[in-house]
């Protein structure tokens, strides 16, 4: 992979619509430790990588958007290095 990863937001509402079982409309913004967990194993299947997060990065995870910001820096700097 090279550059910026594939993943916008959209991915990640379907990505709980999956776990939650509701339509993409009714996923909420914010996120839990749940939905948080099960983006993060979905995201490292997805593209076969290991996001070792820091605390302060999943501290700082609160909304689908937070995710989306540290998932970026995270494939970014795992496809540099």
């Amino acid at each position: 992979m090279s550059g910026q990863p594939d993943l916008g937001r959209a991915d990640l509402v379907s990505m709980l619509a999956e776990l939650t079982g509701k339509p993409v409309e009714q996923v909420p913004h914010r996120v839990g430790s749940m939905e948080l967990a099960w983006l993060v194993h979905l995201v490292e299947q997805r593209y076969d990588t290991r996001m070792d997060l820091t605390d302060d990065q999943l501290a700082g995870i609160r909304t689908l958007d937070d995710a989306l910001a540290v998932f970026h820096t995270c494939l970014t700097a795992s496809a540099d290095g």
